[in-house]
């Protein structure tokens, strides 16, 4: 993914004399705000995030870019800040998020399995073992929140692991909804139950349905 080139002085931008609506003059702002050096911009040192929002089968996802990599994929009414940012500066900017969207795009029409992003992926040191090993669950296939736990080296800790899922900043992406009860029912998810039997169901994974009337809510979008 293309990084924001920065500087110890500012850079030189040209301004197009008429600049087409509301959008284009913010594209236009940010990138020129992004050009000067941080000094100049906050007493404090800042971080910017570009967004971007995402209509999917399951509803809207709010997505979040950092210079490092994606940072939030958020079922609407669950954003949050990435974890210890300090001083943010937000930017509307769909054009960083042409791969993520390709790839979601793909994986909703059932042709991706595995995706390819980098990901910027904040929080405890915890929470960090619990969503790598969430990457490691294979499309198709579930874990239980007691495997999981015994993957990360804390078979004692699964109440821990699943307030980890719960705070996993990276929905769907970082497959949290592979994550079921041990008895094979599907516990909870951030994005509703129904949601994430939608999910499951998309990736042919085995599990014992818990809705049966909700679990149709998305049905109409099933591959």
């Amino acid at each position: 993914m293309q990084q924001i080139a920065r500087s110890d002085r500012p850079r030189a931008i040209l301004f197009p004399e008429r600049v087409s609506g509301i959008k284009g003059q913010a594209s236009i702002f940010a990138r020129f705000m992004l050009s000067l050096p941080k000094p100049m911009l906050f007493s404090e040192p800042s971080e910017f995030f570009f967004t971007a929002g995402y209509d999917s089968p399951v509803g809207h996802l709010d997505l979040t870019m950092s210079e490092r990599g994606l940072a939030g994929v958020a079922f609407r009414g669950r954003w949050v800040a990435p974890h210890g940012a300090k001083n943010v500066r937000w930017i509307e900017e769909l054009d960083h998020f042409h791969d993520v969207i390709r790839q979601l795009d793909e994986y909703f029409a059932g042709k991706r399995r595995e995706f390819d992003l980098p990901l910027d992926l904040r929080g405890p040191e915890f929470h960090q073992r619990c969503w790598r090993a969430l990457l490691r669950i294979p499309y198709g296939q579930t874990s239980s929140y007691a495997q999981l736990a015994a993957d990360v080296g804390s078979p004692l800790a699964s109440r821990a692991v699943g307030q980890a899922n719960h705070h996993n900043p990276v929905a769907i992406i970082v497959p949290c909804h592979r994550v079921i009860a041990s008895d094979g029912s599907l516990a909870g998810f951030g994005g509703g139950l129904a949601a994430k039997e939608f999910l499951l169901n998309l990736e042919g994974a085995r599990f014992r349905p818990s809705l049966p009337e909700q679990g149709r809510l998305f049905s109409e979008h099933a591959v």
